[in-house]
């Protein structure tokens, strides 16, 4: 080939153009946003925070300024940066804007988000708009933002692009069970700060159950004198010992109701509604300890559960209580208690459901009881579900009075027609929602086990004991959408963290994340954005920002899969696989520990006959990211699929 005249400046040209468009790949790969936006273009270049950065927000707007000052105080910690603020200044390097003509495309919620190398404009119609673009530009800065001491050595660059974002649901929840461990006020508002950052808007707290009644109210003073206590106990749920006579009840706690009223206001600040849960008839053993005269048997001998068995389950839904944690809806005085209560906490939630749960009652003792049994023949109800009915339509007619709406879990569906305005929570797989839906009642998704945070997340030799498993890829891959479902009534979903064998913070934040993540993207996502690959490349990039800030997370994705059969010979067949590509599985079934110097899997393993131990790790580019999981033979044979 010959050389023409000119042929270098072609050629610099090219190069040129080759590395501005790979400068704009660099890009779109350093935006990790979870959950992932309606629409994200990238650009070139990025945008760099400086301690003179000015924030420009329109005068007599005090949502804007509001919207100014977190971002300010979420950047301080780890840039150093006290940013200034100034009224509608043309100098301002970022510009939050209200729109005075609303943009129908992005809703109440959505916003639009423009990145250039010389500012950045976030707009929205509502002020949540505009604070779900604030937590998109944190997450678009460098990792160093969570870290709670300043660095130095950073450069505070966004990426310059152009996203139009919205959620696909209004309700974005999870549930913390706070009754089973008690847990603080200010790691509620830790907990309410990291839901925000991927944008849920509610908080459901489990404030009363079997183990322990977490809420005051005034008019009840029992309720947290005798039901927030409990005798302490370690080790495994449902194998604990009973009370012992004589023990003292020193563990638990309570929030007071100054406590309630600043955490719904925090909430508030992040735009999340707290949705309060009362657990009633059934899981009301705390209740009964305090005011025994509750429940149908008035034994004063119940205490409140330590994570005791107290119960048999039979499959099925099948279940028999061997101590009576039932209220009596016989009773007139238990309406006359639950008015207090619902008085109470109607005061302190504004939002505008409250949870009277309905779930797992047991009717055995209402069976039993002769005023019981002639109040339902007196009132027409053929058996127990029709009176468990009774009992809620009284409680929506309470809770109407308060001018609130009564949601609770899908067995509010049994023994008749739903309260009037009440909504339903599915959580026994679809179903519940399926038909709530089809008498035109609001539904929220919350169905085991995929959504229930408390399940198994990898092996079960590793991870804390409980009946099933929900592994990221299969929460990700879940629609909470089933078919039959009218979707008109699906006000969206939820991820239900239930602590019974969750006793510290660290471990609620091991059960939240990463499934949390996906619930986020699938509630506020389109699902045609749904790509598995990509999102465990964005989950990762986030356990560093997690290493950042502190937080706890479960690496359970990178464990294999092991699935146990016999071959023809009868002996054991091992079979693995991964959640995540790109994974080595390196085994032995020698007692050494494997490392990357050990067999690699390639196809499943004929386990020696006499050998006493299998043991498996994964690696990636040479390094190991899982963890060690080591399996006796009498666990590998109990693990045979038939």
């Amino acid at each position: 080939m010959t050389n023409r005249p000119g042929q270098p400046f072609y050629v610099i040209a090219l190069l040129l153009m080759l590395l501005a468009f790979h400068s704009t790949m660099l890009n779109a790969q350093d935006v990790s946003l979870i959950p992932q936006p309606v629409s994200l273009q990238p650009g070139k270049g990025s945008f760099t925070l400086t301690a003179s950065t000015v924030i420009s927000v329109p005068a007599k707007q005090p949502e804007v300024q509001k919207a100014a000052a977190y971002f300010v105080n979420t950047l301080k910690p780890a840039t150093g940066f006290t940013l200034k603020t100034a009224e509608a200044s043309s100098a301002a390097g970022i510009q939050l804007t209200l729109y005075s003509k609303a943009d129908p495309r992005i809703g109440q919620e959505g916003y639009t988000l423009t990145v250039d190398e010389s500012k950045v404009t976030l707009g929205a119609n509502t002020p949540a708009g505009l604070f779900y673009g604030v937590q998109t530009l944190v997450q678009m800065l460098p990792e160093q933002v969570e870290a709670k001491t300043a660095s130095t050595q950073v450069k505070w660059q966004i990426p310059a692009v152009s996203i139009i974002d919205y959620p696909r649901f209004a309700w974005r929840g999870i549930m913390l069970d706070v009754s089973r461990h008690f847990f603080s006020k200010d790691y509620v508002k830790t907990y309410i700060d990291q839901l925000a950052r991927y944008k849920f808007n509610r908080l459901h707290l489990h404030l009363t159950d079997d183990h322990g009644w977490r809420l005051e109210i005034k008019s009840l003073p029992k309720l947290t004198q005798v039901g927030a206590w409990r005798v302490p106990r370690t080790g495994t749920y449902g194998s604990h010992d009973a009370p012992r006579p004589g023990e003292k009840p020193t563990y638990g706690g309570f929030y007071t109701q100054d406590d309630i009223r600043e955490i719904v206001q925090y909430a508030k600040d992040r735009y999340v509604e707290i949705l309060p849960e009362i657990d009633v008839p059934g899981h009301s053993m705390a209740a009964i300890a305090a005011y025994p005269e509750l429940c149908v048997t008035k034994d004063t001998t119940i205490k409140v559960n330590p994570g005791s068995k107290f119960s048999t389950w039979y499959g099925g839904g099948k279940f028999e209580m061997h101590i009576d944690n039932t209220l009596n809806p016989a009773d007139e005085k238990v309406y006359d208690f639950l008015d207090k209560v619902f008085t109470e906490v109607a005061a302190l939630f504004p939002f505008e459901y409250i949870h009277m749960g309905g779930d797992e009652c047991y009717k055995g003792y209402w069976e039993k009881d002769a005023k019981v049994q002639a109040f339902m023949k007196k009132n027409n109800l053929k058996d127990g579900d029709a009176l468990q009915n009774y009992l809620t339509k009284r409680v929506g007619q309470i809770l109407t009075s308060k001018k609130k709406k009564l949601i609770g879990w899908d067995e509010i569906l049994e023994g008749g027609d739903l309260a009037p305005g009440s909504a339903v929570m599915s959580w026994r797989g679809s179903k519940g929602g399926i038909e709530a839906s089809h008498q035109k009642r609001p539904v929220v998704m919350s169905p085991a086990p995929h959504y229930y945070l408390d399940m198994m997340q990898g092996d079960a030799s590793i991870e804390p004991p409980i009946y099933s498993s929900a592994r990221l890829k299969d929460v990700y891959a879940f629609n909470i959408l089933p078919a039959g479902i009218d979707s008109t009534f699906v006000l969206g979903g939820q991820g239900n963290l239930w602590t019974e064998q969750v006793a510290s913070i660290p471990d609620v934040e091991y059960m939240t994340y990463p499934r949390a993540f996906a619930i986020a993207e699938n509630m506020w996502s389109p699902r045609y954005k749904k790509n598995w690959n990509d999102f465990v490349t964005r989950v990762e990039d986030h356990f560093r920002r997690f290493d950042q800030a502190g937080v706890n997370y479960a690496p359970s994705f990178y464990d294999p899969i092991i699935t146990i059969k016999k071959n023809k010979e009868g002996l054991l067949l091992i079979d693995l696989k991964s959640e995540v590509e790109g994974l080595d599985l390196y085994y032995s079934v020698d007692n050494s520990i494997p490392s990357r110097y050990h067999d690699k899997y390639q196809e499943p393993i004929v386990f020696p006959q006499g050998a006493d131990m299998f043991r498996v790790i994964a690696y990636r580019d040479g390094k190991a990211i899982g963890r060690l999981i080591s399996l006796k033979t009498e666990e590998l044979e109990k693990r045979v699929r038939k």
